[in-house]
């Protein structure tokens, strides 16, 4: 089975886009036809023309959000008892976007042509994380499914929750700011101008904080353009310059070991890693292939070095203890916690307690930060503001003295 993109007509003529799932174009239009449609084009979908071709499956994305959605869906259909070929099929037909539609159809042909749920879903690395299908393959191996989507529908949500929190709490700050930019800069290119022609006419003699912004308003006139290209042009090479792997090492080591960033950095990927791996050890992966999975999770890629190493040394037969509190990049409460769990064979619920106080510490400390961000943004925004303003007062008031006198 696979899926079909289409174009068809309804009987009062309207037109009509979607996805259907037969085993061939021909069967395609004969479902189409059976639904009353005209079909005027039926297509495989980039997936299943990939498979046609022998080429590697298209690299689908699925948002956080749509992640989240569709996960839940299944945990619920599945815990439901009704089969994972069949939950697919209805979450598919409820899915908003059709990239989405499409891959859920292309992953339930997958398991009807013999493969594993989780075998399916490493068809498509892009749309599908890897801690996401290694919890899969584990519930499938241990026969706990639906318990396992549960656990990854409560993650992935929890996921969204915090990013769309981070989002609305920069918004305002981001907002503020941008508009400031715009309308001082406009300022500096069409009022200022205007402004010291009539001092200049007066010949009054200006004072430091005018002269100030007359060369600032000079030099955003002649060369604000060329200004932004270099911004761009800056930001394009820094870009390129991180996309180097040993570039983008270098700067998160030193954002994971030098302050002010290493307490943040260190939170941040304490609690992705220890959620992770919560979440896979709960759904019964094996310690050894549950740390590498919950490593490929955490932002920052030298934190990540450092979790693989632990694995390693997992592997080798040190604990997890020993091998987290050598790796130097967690904190001590995360490590603490994992000695008791490991000490009393409960580790995969004491995770999940840490994760969650760490998850919570974050926010709060995220929280702060947010609190500070948009009064600093606003005293930034109104010192500029205010030394503008006097730039401009001060020469008036001198005229008017010279006036009086």
């Amino acid at each position: 089975m696979a899926a079909f993109t289409y174009r068809a007509v309804d009987g009062l003529g309207q037109a009509q886009r979607g996805v259907i799932e037969a085993s061939s174009p021909l069967a395609a239009r004969r479902l189409l036809r059976d639904r009353s449609l005209v079909p005027i084009t039926v297509a495989a979908t980039a997936a299943a023309a990939a498979e046609t071709r022998r080429l590697p499956q298209f690299r689908a994305k699925v948002g956080t959000k749509a992640l989240s959605v569709l996960t839940r869906q299944l945990a619920t259909l599945v815990g439901t008892d009704i089969r994972v070929e069949e939950a697919l099929r209805l979450v598919a037909s409820q899915a908003a976007a059709p990239a989405v539609a499409e891959l859920l159809l292309n992953v339930r042909g997958s398991i009807l042509d013999g493969r594993s749920f989780a075998a399916a879903l490493d068809e498509h690395p892009a749309a599908f994380p890897a801690f996401f299908r290694a919890s899969v393959a584990a519930g499938e191996t241990s026969g706990r499914l639906d318990q396992v989507l549960a656990h990854l529908a409560d993650f992935v949500e929890n996921r969204q929750r915090a990013a769309n929190k981070l989002s609305l709490a920069l918004l305002y700050p981001a907002l503020l700011g941008g508009v400031s930019l715009v309308m001082m800069t406009l300022l500096l290119i069409y009022v200022v101008p205007d402004i010291v022609r009539v001092f200049v006419s007066r010949g009054a003699a200006l004072p430091l904080l005018t002269r100030l912004l007359i060369g600032l308003s000079g030099f955003v006139t002649h060369y604000g353009a060329l200004v932004l290209v270099a911004i761009i042009l800056a930001t394009i090479a820094a870009r390129r310059w991180l996309g180097v792997p040993a570039n983008r090492l270098r700067v998160d080591k030193l954002l994971a070991t030098r302050r002010p960033f290493a307490g943040f950095s260190r939170q941040l990927n304490a609690a992705r890693f220890a959620s992770s791996l919560a979440t896979l050890v709960e759904s019964d992966v094996p310690l050894v292939d549950a740390i590498p999975t919950a490593a490929a999770v955490t932002p920052n890629r030298f934190v990540r070095a450092q979790a693989l190493t632990v694995a390693a040394r997992v592997r080798e037969g040190t604990t997890l203890r020993r091998a987290m509190d050598e790796a130097g990049v967690f904190p001590p409460m995360l490590v603490a916690i994992v000695a008791s769990g490991e000490a009393s064979g409960r580790l995969g619920p004491v995770l999940t307690r840490a994760a969650a106080d760490l998850q919570r510490d974050l926010d709060t400390l995220v929280a702060t930060l947010m609190g500070l961000i948009e009064p600093a943004v606003l005293l930034l925004m109104g010192g500029i503001v205010l030394l503008m303003v006097l730039s401009i007062l001060l020469p008036i008031i001198n005229l008017n003295n010279l006036a009086g006198m």
